[in-house]
């Protein structure tokens, strides 16, 4: 009897549980239904009711688009056209001209060229603007413009151009393999530390990387540097690869968590690592993301390399492609990375939103602690933050607008078209260069103060609505109150925009090569990471 009471109450603690989870389900499945059958009717009386003629494709468009944005910038809706795109860009039937392109305003204007491939090969330049494909005005191509770069392999494409405001020239490009090194250098520095640069997580950069690094350990490198500064991220199962050919094989890498149980995922290596022993540093900075924070992190928190730079980007949402009808896609933020010690790589709370609707970054006060394996105390708040900082983390909110404005881009190219250059040693910029460089920040096509620009303009136009006036005179002496303050900031950060400039310009002189050989040449970050690895106690004191 006792054991048929018992057998019938853990029968009735299941099926409560079972009706629970369900019931749970079905009123989230009714608010789903119920939410739906509003915006359904809602979309349909306004497309068959308002006074003028409307496009349900583009009011679908913007009404998904809103609802997304309200979430974080990695959930986006890809129409027919975006997947298509996505394909030609991703099959290997596809290929392009060997350059990266800006496209904005109805213009393709080529940024950067990759040594030895198509675009390279014919002459082009960063800063060429491309006004024709194939005798087809880009401007009446719109959108679509870049597609035309691309084709099958062997096919040419004819290019009509401007260059630094000349006549148009042209030029044929032979399409070919355009896919640049995932390691553009590695090298063997006179003292005996091995660099290596890694600039994407494509999926040949852990091979890269094991080559490498087998070569370095041939030569008897003293230690590693392995560069991972303005490294945007790429595959997930490179960067364990690259974590790999340092620690034990299956040693917990990155895992992920979401309130979705099967999206739980944990990382482990595969391999028995390269090297266990030899020292190793990081670097990094602001423009390290995603899979260079997962190497970072782990091996941070495994204490197997020093990490000396900035604080790193904090790009920690994990997406994954859900297929919609009629050829559409929804790539949806579906979990969040960790790493070994449980740290969360996420620097934005996109959960919670300032007055201005922005997601906030975690204030240091809520940081929280965590234990590497030696029992180093490391702390989440997002991205990875160095054993050794280099630098400031965030110098001004006006710098970081300034140093990703089209100014940097502008100002490298005239010096370009000004200036011959032989060799990196070369090229130093001297104070009369900054001084023009500031001069061309003043001009009105260069909106360097950002948001502040904006408010201004808003007021002005919102004073004179509510019949105030246009008060010039007042908004002049405001405008060069900060346009004073604003070259003071300059002069502040002199140091951290010539660095930015200088490396800018070597690759127009000596490609993306020349630049990581500018920082071998003369950057702080690896002149630190040489003094560490050259100073055995210190770099296990670091580690302790």
């Amino acid at each position: 009897m006792r054991n048929y009471l018992k057998k019938r109450g853990v029968f009735l603690g299941v099926i409560l549980l079972v009706f629970i989870s369900t019931t749970a389900y079905k009123n989230d499945y009714f608010e789903i239904a119920k939410q739906l059958d509003i915006f359904t009717t809602l979309f349909k009386e306004v497309n068959m009711n308002y006074v003028d003629k409307t496009n349900p494709a583009d009011l679908m468009q913007q009404s998904v688009n809103q609802m997304l944005k309200g979430l974080d910038p990695y959930t986006t809706y890809m129409n027919e056209q975006d997947i298509e795109k996505a394909r030609i860009y991703q099959s290997g039937a596809y290929v392009g001209i060997g350059a990266t392109i800006n496209t904005s305003k109805n213009k393709l204007v080529i940024v950067e060229v990759y040594k030895d491939l198509p675009a390279d090969k014919v002459g082009l330049k960063a800063g060429d603007e491309i006004i024709k494909i194939d005798g087809v005005e880009v401007s009446s191509l719109q959108e679509s413009a870049i597609q035309f770069l691309n084709g099958k392999k062997n096919t040419t494409v004819a290019l009509t151009y401007l260059r630094n405001g000349g006549a148009k020239k042209e030029v044929v490009v032979a399409r070919g393999d355009v896919t640049p090194k995932a390691v553009p250098v590695s090298k063997l520095l006179t003292n005996g530390i091995g660099y290596i640069a890694l600039d994407r997580f494509s999926k040949t950069a852990s091979k890269e990387v094991e080559s490498a690094l087998k070569l370095m350990l041939i030569d008897e490198a003293k230690g590693i540097i392995l560069d991972l500064r303005n490294n945007p991220g790429g595959l997930l199962h490179e960067a364990v690869k690259i974590v790999n050919l340092f620690v034990p094989k299956d040693q917990l890498v990155v895992s992920t968590k979401s309130n979705i149980e099967a999206y739980n995922q944990v990382f482990e290596t595969q391999k028995q690592p390269l090297s266990l022993e030899i020292p190793l540093v990081i670097l990094i900075n602001q423009n390290s993301a995603s899979a260079s924070e997962i190497v970072a992190g782990a091996l941070q928190d495994l204490d197997r390399a020093v990490i000396i730079g900035k604080r790193s980007f904090g790009k920690g949402l994990v997406q994954k492609p859900m297929p919609l009808p009629y050829g559409s896609q929804l790539k949806v933020t579906i979990s969040r990375y960790y790493t070994p010690s449980g740290r969360c790589i996420q620097a934005l709370d996109y959960r919670n939103k300032g007055d201005d609707g922005m997601a906030v970054r975690f204030d240091k006060k809520q940081y929280s602690t965590f234990k590497t394996k030696n029992g180093r105390t490391v702390y989440d708040g997002g991205g990875i933050n160095p054993d050794i900082i280099v630098g400031v983390e965030s110098p001004n909110k006006f710098i970081e607008t300034l140093l990703k404005s089209p100014l940097i881009f502008d100002y490298s190219n005239q010096y370009y078209y000004n200036n011959s250059v032989e060799n990196i040693e070369e090229l130093r910029l001297n104070k009369k260069d900054f001084e023009y460089f500031k001069k061309m920040s003043v001009e009105e096509k260069y909106n360097t103060i950002g948001k502040t620009q904006e408010d201004i303009n808003q007021l002005k136009t919102t004073m004179s609505k509510e019949g105030f006036g246009t008060m010039e005179e007042q908004f002049k002496g405001l405008n060069a109150a900060i346009q004073e303050s604003k070259l003071k900031l300059m002069d502040t950060f002199e140091a951290d925009i010539i660095a930015v400039l200088e490396s800018e310009i070597i690759k127009r002189y000596f490609y993306r090569e020349g630049m990581y050989a500018y920082f071998i040449a003369t950057n702080t970050e690896v002149f630190n990471a040489q003094e560490i690895l050259n100073d055995t106690q210190t770099y296990q004191n670091i580690l302790k």
